[in-house]
């Protein structure tokens, strides 16, 4: 479906060209920072045009590129990335160094670097799961799967001692045939909730799709991770399977790496402007 989705949007280009630089003459920005893939292009032309001394620089949010014109465009920007497969894919579209800057990981949401301070004992109870029984959180992102039900039935006949937290997300129909199941294991089944930190530090292991946040942040936890990666899984996924950061420090490496290129104002220059001592320094 990503050509397809590729096409619509190229039809749409100038359109959203337009939109930009409207909302954009409003208040024009010094530096556009883009979290998405798939309209780059487009930011940087209505930059240009409002803002042609701006910065763009595009955080990616998978751990690679899935090529083309997903989110390396080739344009003078600078690109942020947490693997050396996505600077590999910067330098083969001419990037200069300078503006390929590489963080140790994936960027989490901070509270994954929090330190629990729950009693994993008593919480388990609360949930009413056994205390001391190997635990396997199985998650399949926000939107969820019915993938989670065949994990579920795949643990039924287990002759191991283990228990399954199971997080649907939003998937209503996941959520209801997992409570609707006679399980042969312990299970707690909960729908969409925001406290995935809170879960994930009463489990073992982690089991689910290779959605690099959710990989990124489980091993944030210090969980082992279980995903599956076969003909069904999203072609932009499938490398997240074989790539991981273990030491990722990423959210914190990041705002540095902002305030360098705000600071230097400079989206043509050939030279980093934050080497590897700057982001040791934050580390």
């Amino acid at each position: 479906m990503i050509p397809l989705m590729h096409l619509v949007i190229r039809m749409f280009h100038d359109a959203q060209v337009r939109v930009l630089e409207e909302h954009w003459s409003m208040d024009p920005p010094d530096m556009v920072v883009s979290l998405i893939p798939h309209y780059n292009r487009a930011f940087k032309q209505a930059l240009s045009r409002i803002s042609p001394d701006a910065p763009l620089v595009t955080i990616l949010t998978d751990i690679a590129d899935y090529p083309p014109h997903f989110w390396i465009e080739r344009q003078d920007q600078y690109v942020i990335c947490g693997s050396s497969r996505a600077v590999t894919q910067d330098r083969s579209l001419g990037y200069p160094e300078g503006h390929i800057l590489r963080t140790s990981g994936m960027i989490l949401h901070p509270k994954f670097y929090e330190p629990s301070r729950l009693d994993r004992a008593t919480e388990r109870r609360r949930l009413g799961l056994y205390p001391e029984l190997p635990t396997a959180l199985v998650s399949f992102g926000a939107e969820g799967s019915m993938e989670a039900v065949k994990v579920a039935s795949a643990f039924h006949h287990c002759r191991y001692g283990v228990q399954l937290i199971i997080l649907c997300g939003r998937h209503q129909q996941a959520t209801a045939k997992l409570l609707s199941m006679r399980h042969g294991v312990p299970v707690f089944v909960q729908g969409f909730t925001r406290d995935v930190p809170y879960y994930m530090s009463l489990a073992d292991v982690f089991i689910g799709k290779p959605g690099p946040g959710t990989i990124s942040e489980a091993l944030a936890m210090r969980l082992p991770v279980i995903v599956e990666r076969n003909r069904w899984t999203l072609a932009h996924e499938r490398y997240n399977a074989s790539a991981v950061a273990l030491q990722n420090r990423a959210v914190f490496e990041i705002p540095s790496l902002l305030d360098a290129i705000l600071s230097d104002r400079s989206p043509r220059q050939t030279t980093s402007p934050v080497g590897l001592a700057g982001v040791a320094a934050v580390q």
